[in-house]
């Protein structure tokens, strides 16, 4: 069906696309839930803002476990060389995720204001936590991990965990978080009312500039004071998995090559910035028809995928560069599974997705509608 070199390239995109959807869809969990202790004031007010998701947040998490999935079965020198390198960080956000079911189906089971409260704040942790985590480690690829291979090809990371924490890293986590509250403001401006809304309005302004002012200054370190990394020998785009078998150099400004090479694709990163803003203006405004609303989330899902994208291409064809031994940095194309395997997943993914996809979107239908106190004080056994 396709050669060697193009089922790279397809996976390379379709692992991207899988972290995308999972970034919008199961973003926008994380973000109501981060924004649970500031925008609701009273009991009723949290079960409105928890049932605006308590319906889709579990199969929205689908996107994570397909992503991940994908991930270890197309790149696995990728998916073990970070397990090696992130252990503890993956496992940190792995305890945190277990909050977050816990807090969903537990918290309304019984009528104790202290019981609730406490749920709440485990949502709060297992909704704010992952994505801190995800944004400080996409930092820690653009730095680059400190991970070689032996002559057997065994990973040795050679890093700590508190040495994943960097003025630039804990940067992109600032970014990450700040997209998933961004988003999760724009889905609560549009499936709540009354004063949830203006409060998620009011806090999903804010949140947006600073994503805005936060992603302009990591794109300044990345161009002045991060070494970006680039292959200079020849690539063999169809060969087998080899990472040791090139040479890579470093400097700074080296991440900014492919948009360099191709000036087009400075408006990924232009409407990265542009989009948080224009978010901003429409969650300003004072009366919010339902177009202005979509509009907003729209445009942050476009502004959540445009930052995402940003760094894909910067990074281009490095999946996950090498700090200690750059030769040995992992790329698309000499990281992954083998031409048999990559095919057949194609054929795997090519059902399932446009699946996931179908059911998601008429899930999200057929539940569509503005969730109010006087919803919850009529279902109190049965909502969230």
């Amino acid at each position: 069906m396709f050669d060697y070199e193009t089922l790279k390239l397809i996976w390379w995109c379709l692992i991207g696309f899988l972290f995308i959807g999972f970034a919008i869809t199961d973003g926008m969990d994380m973000g109501v839930g981060g924004l649970l202790p500031f925008v609701a004031k009273k009991d009723d007010e949290s079960r409105v803002v928890i049932n605006t998701v308590g319906a889709h947040w579990d199969g929205n998490q689908v996107w994570f476990i397909t992503a991940g999935a994908s991930l270890f079965a197309a790149w696995p020198l990728v998916y073990a060389t970070a397990f090696s390198g992130f252990y503890f960080a993956m496992m940190l956000t792995l305890f945190s995720l277990f909050l977050r079911p816990l807090a969903f189906d537990y918290r309304s089971k019984i009528e104790s204001l202290k019981w609730r409260t406490n749920w709440d704040k485990a949502l709060f942790v297992g909704s704010m936590v992952p994505p801190l985590v995800f944004g400080v480690a996409f930092g820690n690829l653009l730095q680059g991990v400190p991970f070689g291979f032996d002559e057997l090809m065994r990973v040795t990371y050679t890093g700590s965990f508190f040495a994943l924490f960097t003025p630039f890293t804990l940067l992109a986590g600032v970014v990450s978080v700040a997209m998933m509250l961004m988003h999760g403001s724009t889905w609560l401006v549009m499936r709540t009312d009354a004063d949830v809304a203006k409060r998620s309005a009011n806090i999903g302004r804010v949140v947006a500039v600073i994503l805005a002012l936060c992603f302009a200054l990591a794109g300044v370190m990345v161009w002045q004071s991060i070494d970006g990394y680039l292959v200079v020998s020849t690539i063999d785009t169809m060969g087998q998995a080899q990472p040791t078998m090139k040479e890579v150099t470093t400097g700074a400004g080296a991440w900014l090559t492919n948009y360099n090479a191709s000036p087009l694709l400075w408006l990924v990163p232009a409407i990265g910035l542009l989009a948080p803003l224009l978010v901003a203006f429409l969650l300003g405004l004072k009366n919010k028809s339902t177009s202005v609303k979509v509009t907003a989330f729209v445009g942050s899902s476009v502004s959540i995928m445009s930052i995402i994208l940003t760094a894909g291409i910067a990074m281009f064809p490095f999946v996950m560069p090498s700090s200690s031994q750059p030769n040995h940095s992992l790329l698309m194309w000499d990281t992954v599974s083998s031409e048999g395997t990559l095919g057949l997943m194609f054929i795997v993914v090519a059902v399932f997705i446009p699946v996931i996809i179908a059911y998601t979107l008429w899930c999200y239908k057929k539940m569509w509608r503005t969730v109010t106190i006087a919803e919850i004080e009529q279902n109190k056994h049965s909502a969230y």
